[in-house]
């Protein structure tokens, strides 16, 4: 796959603990894959071998064509992230952090204001580029941080259950930016242990135990069941 991204075969332990089980997963450009999973799903795990926080002794990671163990310079190009934990200098205004991030990636820096700008009217921040990070409320310091995670233009896009901690209007606000952004032409993955952030429309993966137990489109996996209730048929988990 060229454009997206393409786990395969993927597998991890921690110990005796297996943490991911052979999993295989694809996700095309200009889509939003919900990647459903309960607490101890291994999500993180794989958010971590997505990253090289961690790697894998075995199997294949791919982003947007590149192979992440054979160039993981290229790979980690074309890659945004949004972890689960806020990474923001709470001390540096919104402008300062994004263009720390900026010279991190070693962008032109006669490219990075409108960079800056660009990518802060994509999460409507633009009014807030000149205040401390420090003095936003959770939802203003996730925009920041995906507006960071744009900057370099990267064509697959990861959130690790980017709405912890956030109220119902933040995390309502920042789950319909990040499928504009699918709308647009990225490729999202979005890990999540609730479902009332997944649409009919989105493909999902329900990740449990270290496994993929289901893939597809999310309205028809569930049926006519509720989400909530086809989730926990399936995991035995309530979300």
């Amino acid at each position: 796959m060229t454009g997206g991204l393409s786990v395969s075969d993927l597998s991890f332990d921690y110990g005796s603990k297996k943490a991911l089980d052979h999993v295989s997963i694809d996700v095309p450009p200009a889509t939003f894959c919900a990647l459903l999973g309960p607490n101890g799903a291994g999500k993180s795990t794989l958010t971590a071998l997505l990253t090289r926080l961690l790697v894998a002794p075995a199997g294949e990671i791919h982003v947007a064509g590149h192979d992440l163990r054979k160039h993981p310079r290229r790979a980690l190009g074309d890659l945004g992230v949004v972890f689960q934990q806020s990474t923001l200098d709470l001390n540096l205004t919104v402008r300062q952090n994004l263009a720390y991030f900026a010279a991190l990636h070693g962008l032109p820096r006669s490219e990075v204001p409108g960079r800056i700008d660009a990518a802060l009217d994509r999460l409507d921040m633009r009014q807030r580029a000149d205040e401390r990070a420090g003095g936003l409320n959770g939802g203003h310091r996730r925009r920041t941080e995906l507006a960071r995670s744009l900057l370099h233009d990267p064509k697959v896009l990861l959130l690790d259950e980017p709405t912890v901690g956030l109220d119902a209007a933040a995390r309502s606000a920042i789950t319909d930016h990040v499928h504009d952004l699918a709308a647009q032409g990225l490729c999202v993955l979005w890990t999540t242990h609730l479902t009332d952030e997944v649409r009919d429309g989105d493909q999902l993966i329900v990740l449990h135990r270290g496994r993929v137990l289901t893939h597809g489109q999310a309205g028809v996996l569930r049926g006519d069941h509720t989400l909530s209730n086809w989730f926990l048929a399936q995991t035995g988990e309530a979300a």
